[in-house]
C-alpha cells in the first residue's frame, strides 16, 4: 500500500512538472516586441498557431489608432483592407520543443517570410526568414500587460 502511494505522489509531481514546462512553452496569448514596435495576438486554430496583428507603429497613422491600409499586399484585392485585424501570421507547429513552418506577413514591404519561434526563460523569439534560417532575422518578445 505504502508503495502505491509513494507511485502516486511520484506520478502527480512528475505530470505537474510536464504540465509546467508546457504552459512555460504556451505562446498563446498577446505578445510585444521588446523594442515595444508591435503587438499580436497568438491562438490556435486547428493544429497550427497563427497570429493576429494588434498594433505597431508602421502600421498606423501618425495618430498611433488609425490602421494604414495594406498597399503593399502582392494581392490587389487586399490592398483597401486596414492592417490592424489582419491575421499576419500562420501555420505555426509545436513539434515538442518549439513552433515550426510558419509564414508571417510583413504588410509594411508587402512580403511573407517562413518563421519560427521558441520561447526561453519567458520570452518568446521569433525568427523570419527566406530559405534557410541563417538568413532571417530574430525579433524578442516580452508577455503584453495591458
Amino acid at each position: 500500500m505504502k508503495t502505491i502511494k509513494i507511485a502516486v505522489v511520484l506520478l502527480i509531481v512528475i505530470l505537474s512538472k510536464m504540465q509546467a514546462q508546457t504552459s512555460d512553452k504556451n505562446i498563446i496569448g498577446v505578445w510585444e516586441s521588446d523594442k515595444k514596435d508591435v503587438r499580436m495576438e497568438f491562438f490556435k486554430n486547428g493544429d497550427q498557431y497563427c497570429a493576429k496583428l494588434l498594433w505597431g507603429n508602421l502600421v498606423v497613422e501618425k495618430d498611433g489608432v488609425t490602421s494604414k491600409k495594406d498597399l503593399k499586399n502582392p494581392a490587389k484585392q487586399l490592398r483597401n483592407r486596414n492592417i490592424i485585424g489582419i491575421t499576419s501570421l500562420t501555420g505555426l507547429k509545436w513539434d515538442g520543443k518549439e513552433y515550426i513552418d510558419g509564414k508571417i506577413y510583413d504588410p509594411p514591404s508587402g512580403d511573407t517570410y517562413t518563421c519560427k519561434a521558441w520561447i526561453e526563460n519567458g520570452k518568446l523569439s521569433l525568427r523570419g526568414f527566406l530559405g534557410i534560417s541563417i538568413l532571417g532575422k530574430t525579433v524578442t518578445w516580452h508577455r503584453y500587460k495591458s
